[in-house]
């Protein structure tokens, strides 16, 4: 049974391990930018939407379509940025083991 305990220990390490890394996740601040910084998105770790800066200059009226596709692309600038972040974080988590197939994690 000691095996089985050593288990127990090494499991045991690795969920705290995955709790401070989704903590780390979580604080994880990251902006996108798209037509050359005129629109900037601010996601946080999970995800959510932090915030949002559209030049003044781009608030014409005949502008509408450019804006609402530059923050698509900004949103998407830092959606990209977040899951690179969170794919670095989960690699110095598990010392280059690589990932499971298939597998993501809950953050």
């Amino acid at each position: 049974m000691k095996d089985l305990s050593e288990i127990m220990r090494q499991a045991q390490a690795m969920q705290a391990k995955l709790a401070d890394a989704q903590s780390q996740m979580e604080a994880i601040e990251i902006t996108g930018k798209a037509g050359a910084g005129l629109v900037t998105v601010t996601l946080k770790g999970k995800g959510s939407l932090e915030a949002l800066h559209i030049d003044p200059s781009l608030l014409a009226p005949d502008q509408v379509e450019i804006v609402e596709d530059l923050i698509k692309a900004a949103h998407a600038d830092a959606r990209r940025r977040l899951d690179e972040e969170a794919a670095n974080l989960m690699g110095k988590l598990t010392g280059g083991l690589g990932a499971i197939p298939g597998f993501k994690m809950p953050f």
